[in-house]
């Protein structure tokens, strides 16, 4: 029984610097690694800056192969695959795969770019012939459906972060934002949509974390110009914009630097902290020239608009779960369609047999009487075969694996399959 699996290490349980570690470099070679050392017959990897996943069929699935085998590509330990690694199997990759084309698995609900992404991701695997019948039809089916629930949900439309709206209300209250200087400290969920935003909107941005490498690795994958943390507390003067966005369990933007860093300023300063708990001191905002919001008010704003689409996510998950059985009945029905169609060449091939012994013995030459017989044999044979044919398609899709052994043991499946 052929078994798809799903492999992943996502931002749910590994922060941006720490994903960058799993990442394969070199795609292509990826897919000729897991093909030949993993057990997977079928293969599918999706790279983005928030996931790294391989999809696959196997037969006789083995997780620890598919660890070694990912771990010697990417570089790793073994070990480095703790908590933050998961794993999933048939229906629950099923399930996975329609969040993701839905836009229900993304750090911003609804957000399209990981369409598009997982388009990519079997198109590449199709031209390289790394995917195969299995998860070429999960694929096809999941992007369709995953369309279906975007556009009769419109879950894509008004789709907005934390991060996000951070960079709007910047800009809503800074005049000339481009000509600022920004510093984004934090390499975390938040900061990686601060990042993201900013990117977008095309604004230039420095990072900072509290290691040098960390804050390289978020700049790689995200964007910004990383920056020395220690260079950034005692320069605080030197920025006009700051998102604070870490985990931090102290006050890292303190009233002191702050007052410091104002006494050395002409212009004022916005602060964000996006930080849960807060990292700055809420003092800071009876210095003079300082505007500065918190997490709660910022998440205040996104909630007003998270409203509105609360209706959709929850249509968008209902569609979902009414299409998962009918795939779940597809995907089975692959497992079958061998043995359908084996059946059917073989019968077919025992039909043109007695046809031509048949005409040989008539002496028939006229065209249109041989159509005719022709047509007779197959609709005679067509009329027997197709309902017990049928009959083997639902065995698969309700899993009737005594009846599915009665078929190929009845027809000899598996002695013409060897």
């Amino acid at each position: 029984m052929s078994n798809i699996i799903n492999a992943r290490v996502t931002f749910h349980n590994s922060p941006i610097h720490i994903l960058e570690r799993f990442t394969f470099k070199d795609i292509d070679s990826a897919y000729e690694y897991f093909k030949e050392y993993s057990g997977l017959k079928e293969c599918v990897i999706l790279q983005t800056c928030n996931r790294v996943e391989v999809f696959g069929l196997s037969n006789d699935f083995n997780i620890q192969k598919i660890k070694k085998t990912w771990a010697s590509l990417a570089g790793l330990e073994e070990v480095a695959f703790k908590e933050n690694f998961e794993i999933s199997e048939n229906i629950d990759v099923y399930s996975h795969l329609l969040k993701l084309t839905s836009g229900l698995d993304s750090m911003v609900v609804g957000e399209e770019q990981i369409l598009g992404q997982i388009k990519e991701a079997i198109t590449n695997a199709r031209e390289i012939r790394a995917s195969g019948e299995y998860l070429n039809t999960l694929f096809d089916k999941a992007i369709r459906i995953g369309t279906r629930v975007r556009n009769s949900t419109g879950i894509s439309k008004g789709s907005i972060s934390v991060g996000s709206m951070a960079v709007k209300l910047a800009e809503e209250n800074i005049d000339d934002l481009k000509s600022k200087k920004i510093l984004l400290i934090g390499t975390g969920e938040a900061a990686t949509m601060v990042a993201k935003s900013l990117n977008k909107r095309g604004y230039e941005f420095f990072v900072t974390s509290r290691t040098l490498d960390r804050s390289k690795a978020f700049a790689e994958t995200v964007g910004g110009n990383p920056i020395a943390f220690e260079e950034v507390l005692s320069g605080f003067s030197n920025y006009d914009v700051l998102f604070v966005a870490t985990i931090a369990p102290y006050f890292l933007v303190t009233f002191e630097r702050i007052k410091e860093a104002m006494n050395d300023k002409k212009t004022g300063m916005m602060i964000l902290d996006l930080s849960n708990p807060r990292t700055v001191d809420e003092k800071v905002t009876t210095i003079h020239g300082i505007k500065m919001m918190n997490l709660d008010q910022i998440a205040e704003i996104v909630d007003k608009n998270m409203r509105n689409r609360v209706n959709e996510k929850t249509n968008a998950e209902k569609i979902i779960s009414e299409e998962i059985s009918v795939l779940e009945a597809q995907m089975k029905r692959l497992e079958v369609e061998p043995v359908v169609k084996e059946i059917f060449k073989d019968i077919d091939t025992r039909r043109v047999k007695e046809l031509e012994k048949a005409l040989s013995m008539l002496g028939e030459t006229d065209q249109e009487k041989i159509k005719i017989i022709e047509d007779l044999t197959k609709a005679v044979v067509e009329g027997i075969i197709s309902e017990p044919m049928n009959n083997i398609r639902r065995a698969s899709e309700q899993s009737d694996e005594e009846l599915l052994k009665a078929a190929t043991k009845l027809f000899d499946y598996k002695k013409k399959s060897e």
